[in-house]
């Protein structure tokens, strides 16, 4: 069930595939998130925007990576489903100290204000899901691929 514009009801079954991609909030909603983020072959996706948290997925392509950012003042959990890769965390760009080797269905905890970047390493695409509080993307975001994520950030 989802609504639209006009607050109506909306059911839809959540374990079939294709799962429409686009951005839900801030309405109440319920999704099958493994099928969705194996789904997705956008570098990033608003799925849900509230106005305290925010849900996106994305893959990153083999030996590319997501970026090295910060976020002053958004924690980020992240989730591999599919993939492996290394996360790289530190409190400047240039003092990356924390590493961690990370595969399907591990998850990744960023504090706000954390320098950090996550690396493919593996033979395939990595498929991840992410969750940003409070949001860091506009409602409805989409990047279809890094460089279009990159000329709307600072990345570095």
């Amino acid at each position: 069930m989802y609504y639209n514009d006009r607050l109506e009801y909306y059911y839809t079954n959540y374990w079939e595939y294709p799962i429409n991609l686009i951005d839900y909030g801030p309405y109440p909603f319920v999704i099958n998130i493994e099928k969705a983020t194996e789904q997705n072959d956008y570098f990033r996706i608003a799925l849900w925007t509230g106005e305290h948290l925010q849900l996106t997925l994305m893959i990153i392509d083999v030996g590319e990576d997501i970026g090295l950012e910060v976020h002053p003042n958004t924690d980020q959990f992240i989730r591999i489903e599919e993939g492996q890769g290394v996360v790289l965390m530190g409190n400047s760009m240039d003092n990356l100290t924390f590493q961690a080797n990370v595969y399907d269905d591990y998850a990744i905890f960023i504090p706000a204000g954390t320098w950090h970047n996550v690396v493919n390493t593996g033979n395939t695409p990595m498929k991840l899901y992410s969750i940003y509080a409070p949001p860091e993307h506009p409602h409805g975001t989409i990047h279809k691929t890094k460089k279009e994520a990159e000329m709307e950030q600072n990345y570095y």
